[in-house]
């Protein structure tokens, strides 16, 4: 939907208006395209030209795609065919534009997806380069898209757009009401069998996302389902681009049902029938947590997800427990106890007060309104969270494994099961090959 929301204005007033007539050398091999779409993973540009190729088929408009990983000559014999719709990763459209294959001044249409994940994974440096120092018009359209706009991220459009208008749908930075989160308490060692249990004990319907911490915990997690008879693959920065395909067409097919994953995964991917998410590793950030859940739950079907909790994730318990309360989640009374009330007494931030969604890192709300508001944060919403009793039957999502924990941490919550979910700490971002 939102890759559709805005390649179809772009491809339209395209047609309509055609491109820009410039003066350009006549010897020149450089590309001129009308419209840049910058995304930050090698899958994402991917997905997003697929859905280009089929909107622009027969429309005259050439949609071109360009990533690292693979040959540049490649992609330099798709620029010379002709490009209109350029889709790129920032790292290998700088190298294009300074091997002077690219440029830049016929851009009408500028769009920057996960614009929040660019700038995490370090690529502000060549989105400002690209965007305010190659010669592209600032007569232009601009559109930022991100599933969380913290402040951070408004003030870079600030640089980037021309007295902008902010849309926020849904909450901003708040988890699909489509999806029903558990979370559990499972000692670091005893991961493993918790998730072999559930999967084969379980008969669950549609696909299964893992989500690890590491490139290694994908490799040994998919090796050991993989033993135990559970049809598994896993995807991480490591793996060739040839790799990662192969990993993510099996997985979609489900001929493998099982895709175990690092952050390379996370975010803007649209997998349909993703039923259950795992955080097998937590990440350290909510943001990253929402982004992973995220991944199930989608165009109006109900998802499911299952964190594994114990001492390692202290650092996420708090923002956790305060989203699924505000949330109207189940929220394991030990998870409460422990994380939210200890800490709401110095925070000020009570059962029914408190910061609500929408807080500071997320921007709920468009901070030029409010410049001023150091806190900046939504409305508090407040309000202990109900929990939700329509918990999936087992055909579509198996109740809670009766797996034996270790008795270092808390007990596991009684309250009904929930399928699993999995994504990994931002501290050890898999973010080698972007």
């Amino acid at each position: 939907g939102k890759t559709g929301g805005f390649l179809f204005p772009v491809i339209t007033i395209l047609l309509r208006k055609g491109a820009l007539k410039l003066q350009t050398p006549k010897q020149s091999k450089a590309s001129y395209p009308s419209a840049l779409i910058l995304a930050p993973t090698r899958e994402l540009v991917s997905q997003i030209f697929d859905e280009a190729s089929k909107f622009c088929y027969c429309s005259g408009l050439r949609p071109v795609v360009i990533y690292g990983g693979i040959s540049v000559q490649d992609q330099q014999r798709e620029l010379d065919r002709g490009v209109d719709i350029l889709i790129a990763t920032p790292g290998r459209l700088t190298d294009l534009i300074d091997r002077g294959r690219i440029k830049l001044e016929a851009i009408q249409f500028l769009v920057l997806d996960e614009a929040d994940r660019m700038l995490d994974m370090g690529f502000e440096p060549q989105i400002r380069r690209i965007v305010q120092e190659e010669g592209m018009p600032n007569k232009r359209q601009t559109f930022m898209f991100s599933a969380t706009f913290p402040i951070q991220i408004q003030r870079l459009a600030g640089d980037f757009l021309t007295d902008y208008i902010f849309v926020s749908v849904g909450s901003v930075g708040a988890p699909s009401k489509d999806v029903i989160q558990r979370v559990e308490w499972v000692e670091q060692e005893a991961k493993v069998n918790y998730v072999l249990d559930f999967l084969t004990n379980r008969q669950i319907e549609g696909l299964i996302l893992v989500f690890v911490e590491t490139k290694r915990g994908a490799d040994l997690l998919e090796e050991t389902l993989s033993r135990n008879n559970i049809p598994a693959i896993s995807i991480h920065g490591d793996k060739s681009q040839k790799e990662r395909e192969d990993a993510l067409k099996l997985f979609k097919s489900g001929k493998r049902p099982v895709l175990v994953a690092t952050d390379v995964a996370a975010r803007g991917l649209d997998i349909s029938n993703v039923t259950n998410v795992i955080n097998f590793d937590l990440p350290s950030n909510l943001d990253d947590y929402i982004h992973r859940i995220g991944r199930t739950g989608r165009v109006g079907n109900v998802g499911y997800a299952l964190s594994l909790f114990n001492d390692k994730n202290a650092n996420i318990g708090r923002d956790l427990a305060e989203s699924l309360i505000t949330n109207d989640q189940e929220c394991p009374e030990w998870l409460e106890a422990k994380y939210y009330h200890n800490n709401s007494n110095s925070g000020g931030r009570g059962r029914g007060g408190g910061r609500g969604r929408g807080g500071q890192r997320f921007g709920a709300k468009d901070y030029r309104k409010d410049k001023k508001d150091s806190s900046y944060g939504g409305p508090s919403t407040g309000g202990r969270g109900g929990g939700s009793s329509s918990y999936p039957p087992n055909n579509s999502g198996p109740p809670r494994a009766n797996v034996p924990t270790t008795n270092k941490g808390p007990a596991p919550s009684s309250a009904p099961p929930l399928p699993y979910h999995t994504p990994a700490p931002r501290q050890q971002s898999d973010n080698s090959d972007w």
